[in-house]
């Protein structure tokens, strides 16, 4: 089975590409237990030492930002966005590539858009100086998530192009099998196994 991670199937670009992915990876990580660490921190000081830390709620906020448009990074990269794929699934050569051709298309129009926008948005906060409320975050830091987000986005989608136009992105029902499906012959009643009293 092909492996969905490998950069060598995809090219040189990909190549380049896929640290970005693994240190996309590596921050989610990294923000996904500051906010774990940040949350049992403030639960101590509220019902501890009825001193809860003012700024813990914005900052969590902040941070979930960060993990829904980074996160979204890996998720483009093996192509596991949610979709509608009940009419794609019954489509044969070459309509089903058509679809998924157009697919790519608005996701690519769409991320460059946003990327875009964000860049105005991101220089109009930072041209204010306009701070958060409670943590005196600048806002462009909350603001900026959206901008990398997207424009990481466009560039996984532009650099896996062939592999989204194809659909050669295994499924997670191709995981499955792969990994359970072995044992499918060794299960009670099944082909290998003993059936059940």
């Amino acid at each position: 089975m092909r492996n969905r991670s490998d950069p060598a199937i995809d090219g040189p670009a990909a190549r380049l590409m896929a640290p970005v992915i693994a240190a996309s990876r590596a921050i989610l990580g990294v923000l996904i237990l500051s906010s774990i660490a940040i949350n049992f921190a403030n639960v101590i000081g509220r019902y501890l030492f009825f001193s809860p830390i003012i700024w813990a709620e914005e900052v969590m906020i902040f941070i979930m930002v960060w993990c829904v448009f980074l996160g979204a990074v890996p998720v483009t990269w093996e192509g596991r966005h949610l979709r509608m794929d009940l009419l794609s699934t019954h489509l044969g050569s070459p309509w089903k590539q058509i679809l998924n051709l157009i697919s790519v298309l608005g996701l690519l129009i769409v991320s460059a858009f946003i990327a875009l926008q964000s860049v105005e948005a991101v220089s109009l906060f930072a041209r204010f100086g306009q701070k958060s409320m409670t943590a005196g975050i600048p806002m462009v830091v909350p603001h900026l998530a959206v901008l990398v987000g997207f424009s990481l986005m466009f560039l996984a989608a532009l650099v896996r192009f062939r592999r989204h136009v194809a659909g050669t992105f295994e499924s997670e029902i191709d995981d499955v099998t792969a990994r359970f499906g072995d044992g499918a012959d060794d299960a009670p009643g099944g082909p290998g196994g003993r059936a059940r009293d």
